[in-house]
């Protein structure tokens, strides 16, 4: 039994480090991707996770293997490639701990995974299916995408689904959300930064904002991460602001795909089905992803910064 698969992209973040004496920047190399990423905070928890995905046959491939397997995350969906190299992605932050990326991925494993690839047997055995828009930037895994997501959706499974805009992997910005609205009817959980919510609905208010796509997609739950402001939420015709923690942030990069598998834990540790969540359900599981993601923040790295139980429970001042 699997609770949560996750498909999408597999690839090395090099993350900025103090520089050498003669004043040449130096990297370090940490395991990345937003969808594995979310894995790593559920498997943290001890959460039964697996991830689909491609990544090159080279040292990069065969190390990101290992880190899943380390974590109990099952990499049985994993292919390697032997003609494309594994994604590279090279984060500079600036004095708060913002993030930016460089990609090199023209192309990278990633983006090469076909729909024959694809492991539905993970997918038969989960309860919940992750999975981003950094899968939908090129073919083939664009329509490895909308067939696995499909296909999870068939079956019965909790769909989460995180935009995650990238705009420098896109060709252009109208291609971006033409490809990116496409999977919004399938989510039941959607989790968005505030400049994505503005990016997919042009307007930067938050009520309006949610309800446009609530209106046009019937989404369950909409999240608005807001960094060290924590997360405005839309359950339906009921919306709320939860504060976050305050930390002092080192390295933003997975504290939003932490916070995400903050709330996929709460939900499957609920007894009730997740249309059956309350708001004070609802208000409870972003409180819990709120400390996830400013645990993350306040570390370098994303999967090695994911944090157990007790220290979420210390976040949260009920240990």
């Amino acid at each position: 039994m699997c609770d949560v698969v996750a498909f999408g992209e597999l690839l090395i973040d090099f993350t900025p480090q103090l520089s050498d004496p003669n004043g040449s920047r130096l990297f370090r190399q940490n395991p990345g991707g937003a969808p594995a990423n979310v894995l790593a905070a559920l498997a943290a928890l001890g959460i039964q996770t697996a991830f689909i995905g491609k990544v090159g046959s080279d040292d990069f491939g065969f190390y990101l293997q290992s880190v899943l397997n380390a974590q109990q995350i099952d990499t049985s969906g994993l292919v390697f490639s032997k003609e494309v190299n594994t994604t590279l992605a090279f984060v500079t932050l600036n004095n708060s701990g913002e993030r930016s990326f460089t990609f090199y991925r023209r192309p990278g494993a990633d983006r090469m995974l076909d729909v024959h690839e694809i492991n539905y047997s993970l997918i038969d055995r989960a309860k919940i299916f992750h999975f981003g828009s950094v899968s939908l930037t090129h073919e083939p895994v664009r329509s490895a995408t909308l067939e696995a997501v499909s296909y999870a959706k068939k079956k019965g499974l909790l769909i989460s689904y995180d935009p995650n805009v990238r705009m420098n992997l896109w060709d252009n910005a109208e291609e971006a959300k033409e490809q990116i609205v496409q999977c919004l009817p399938y989510a039941d959980i959607l989790k968005v930064s505030e400049e994505e919510l503005t990016f997919l609905t042009s307007t930067d208010s938050l009520e309006k904002g949610t309800e446009q796509l609530y209106s046009l997609y019937g989404t369950p739950c909409i999240l608005v991460t807001l960094g060290e402001h924590g997360c405005f939420y839309r359950t339906g015709g009921t919306t709320g602001h939860i504060h976050g923690f305050r930390v002092k942030a080192v390295d933003t990069n997975g504290a939003g795909d932490a916070f995400l598998g903050g709330i996929l834990y709460q939900i499957l540790q609920q007894s009730k089905s997740f249309n059956e969540l309350s708001r004070m359900d609802t208000e409870s599981m972003i409180t819990f992803g709120n400390a996830v993601g400013a645990i993350v923040a306040s570390k370098q790295g994303a999967m090695p910064a994911m944090p157990n139980l007790t220290e979420i429970q210390n976040m949260l001042g009920i240990a």
